[in-house]
């Protein structure tokens, strides 16, 4: 096997939560070498976002939980505190052999520390300097901190998310999990690996990089948000309905739930055959798909009384010899059961300290030459602290003493 893709890159990475740790990690599984930054004693964010805790040996809880967990393997760990002289040198000495510089403090705060861009940048001219914020460096809501939520919120999302006006508990509602915060990870890994090939390729120099998750959120709502650019006027919660193809939606059944996406009339008249009732492919008002959208409502309480006739998985069994797209509604036990799921190798084992079998997400990339199948665990907090100091910037363990006693590290 080749060398994972990102082998000799080195990361400097002083983001904190979820969007930039991501981000890293994504890096982190590619081969690179990632040094994430921690305060000393408390260490990320994260490791503070409430339980569940891995326990250590003794059975006591820790600071690794499963928010910290899902986003900083492929890490190593050192604790440094960059309110002091001497921590913001360890900074700088890290940063001139690094290639890729991270972080995602408030604009401005890195500044008063001589950490920011051009600080760096004086030090090592090839360094790509990525900044992930909530509004980015520009515009006036720029100085805002802010979390996964307020930019659903902000962005538009959740104004599209949620029940039909009209329908109990009806109004704005927040996708479940931190989405905005994911997207805006990968987009920064994108930018990153994009100025990457652009100094080794193109013969450019180190650039600024700046990401943000309103920017991010606003983008990833794609053909709702051109809707409202083409039409002027912001599309409606659909609940669970779809976006294109009609009927589509979430069925309840004799014992469950499925969703079914109807994308073209082709698979109208096979979903049709399948409910028993054929001719509803004739009816004028559900022949083309456009027709079926303004008769929605119609057509979908049509459906839902046929669904309730049979059962989940003999509606699927159905549905999929016919070549109708269709699947059931899962929990996450159900999910990392499928058969599938498990032939894909989403859920991966690594040896942690506090768990000798300790289950994480796998990178969602494959490749066939380079595969990512190195999994180390997330560190604990500072676990790398004096290998970090001793290999990459020579210290010797009288400095090293000398910084744990002031507090530095």
């Amino acid at each position: 096997m080749s060398a994972l893709p990102l082998s000799g890159i080195k990361i400097l990475d002083l983001t904190r939560v979820l969007a930039g740790p991501l981000s890293a990690q994504m890096l982190g599984d590619l081969g690179a070498d990632v040094i994430k930054v921690e305060r000393p004693n408390t260490g990320d964010d994260a490791r503070a976002f409430g339980p569940p805790y891995l326990r250590d040996p003794e059975g006591r809880e820790n600071n690794n939980n499963s928010f910290y967990i899902c986003a900083n393997r492929n890490k190593r760990s050192v604790t440094v505190n960059i309110a002091r002289p001497d921590g913001q040198a360890i900074i700088r000495e890290l940063a001139k052999g690094c290639d890729v510089f991270m972080e995602n403090y408030k604009v401005g705060d890195l500044k008063r520390y001589g950490l920011d861009y051009e600080s760096i940048r004086k030090i090592n001219p090839d360094i790509i300097y990525c900044s992930v914020t909530g509004f980015g460096q520009t515009g006036p809501y720029a100085p805002r901190a802010g979390y996964d939520a307020i930019f659903q919120a902000m962005g538009g999302l959740m104004s599209v998310t949620g029940h039909m006006d009209g329908e109990a508990g009806a109004g704005p509602m927040k996708v479940g999990p931190s989405i905005v915060d994911y997207m805006t990870g990968m987009n920064a890994s994108i930018a990153i690996l994009a100025a990457l090939y652009h100094r080794k390729i193109n013969g450019g120099a180190g650039q600024y990089i700046d990401v943000c998750l309103l920017d991010t959120v606003i983008a990833s709502l794609s053909h709702y948000a051109q809707i409202f650019l083409v039409g002027g006027i912001t599309p409606p919660r659909r609940g669970t309905w779809g976006n294109g193809g009609m009927p589509a939606g979430v069925f309840r059944c004799a014992d469950g739930e499925l969703m079914l996406v109807v994308g073209n009339d082709t698979q109208f008249a096979r979903t049709c055959a399948v409910l028993g009732e054929p001719e509803l492919a004739t009816n004028p008002k559900f022949i083309k798909n456009n027709d079926r959208v303004v008769h929605g409502k119609e057509i979908m309480a049509i459906f839902a009384r046929l669904f309730l006739n049979n059962e989940v998985a003999y509606w699927l069994e159905k549905l999929e010899k016919a070549g109708v797209p269709s699947g059931p509604v899962n929990d996450f036990e159900q999910v990392f059961a499928d058969p599938h799921v498990r032939e894909r190798g989403l859920e991966v084992k690594v040896d942690h300290p506090f768990e000798p079998s300790l289950s994480l997400i796998r990178n969602a990339l494959t490749f066939s030459e380079t595969p990512v199948n190195e999994y180390r665990y997330p560190p604990r907090l500072g676990e790398h602290t004096q290998e970090i100091l001793v290999r990459e910037l020579g210290y010797d363990d009288a400095r090293i003493a000398e910084l744990k006693q002031a507090g530095v590290i």
